[in-house]
């Protein structure tokens, strides 16, 4: 199996992935802020991230719920590919984009305007029933895309995404097989049933004893306690709520995070 979503990141290291949430963008129900300061809180969030020892940054438009099931509108495109930039410039690591619920093109998008690494699609393939309904795998016109755009942004799956369940009862490891053979994803993202929620480490052993060179990341539900359970298995952890505090990055928590991720290789 191909594994190519850690070209960002050092081989053999795993690593943490900070999720910075944009509070609700213009035109979304909840907003209650400009851009400008939507943006700077965003750069505060990455500073605190990248201070703390994370490898790299996902940004994500998690206050603009409800969320559309597939394309977003240009409106909100031209705020995350904003936020996105002032990131960039602001920090030297890695960055991702997710542009939920599922608009991989758009994430593509923004990838490629602003110089991110990554993107997260959180349903690549499959068809899954969520609380936006059914939302069904995007990978042939997400990977033509990427194509007719010569971009080398890498491709991460959601497995069975958190706040959702496959249309159609699934094996994981041949849902996380035909992700990566069929769908080409780089990378395959475990999680739980909802944010925050943990992943299962059982099954996490099944896919990397199962799928050999898949690279695997937990994306919910992470905690200093529960990273050794993952640490055998994964290539990293992409973690948000629990290293927020009162709605905002906490340096001392992500540190404590970094920590255990980061035990067996230091920085």
């Amino acid at each position: 199996m191909k594994s190519g979503a850690g070209r960002w990141l050092p081989r053999g290291k795993k690593a943490l992935i900070g999720v910075i949430h944009l509070r609700a963008l213009p035109g979304a129900p909840g907003e209650s802020s400009s851009l400008d300061e939507t943006t700077a809180k965003a750069v505060e969030d990455g500073k605190a991230w990248k201070e703390g020892g994370a490898d790299a940054v996902l940004v994500e438009n998690f206050g603009d719920a409800p969320f559309f099931a597939d394309s977003v509108p240009p409106e909100t495109v031209a705020a995350m590919t904003a936020a996105a930039a002032e990131i960039r410039r602001a920090l030297s690591l890695p960055l991702g984009v997710n542009v939920l619920r599922n608009d991989g093109e758009a994430a593509l998008a923004v990838a490629v305007a602003t110089g991110a690494d990554f993107i997260r699609v959180n349903v690549l393939t499959h068809a899954c029933l969520t609380d936006q309904g059914v939302i069904q795998g995007t990978a042939a016109r997400l990977l033509r895309r990427r194509r007719a755009l010569a971009s080398d942004v890498s491709i991460l799956g959601d497995l069975f995404v958190k706040h959702g369940a496959p249309l159609v009862p699934l094996d994981p490891v041949q849902a996380a097989r035909e992700m990566a053979e069929r769908g080409g994803a780089d990378g395959v993202i475990v999680t739980g049933s909802a944010t925050g929620a943990a992943a299962d480490p059982d099954l996490a052993g099944r896919l990397a004893a199962e799928c050999p060179g898949v690279d695997l990341y937990i994306g919910s539900g992470s905690t200093p306690e529960n990273v050794p359970l993952f640490l055998p298995f994964v290539r990293g952890f992409l973690v948000g709520t629990w290293c927020e505090v009162g709605g905002r990055i906490d340096r001392g928590r992500v540190s404590a995070m970094a920590a255990a991720i980061h035990r067996d290789h230091p920085r």
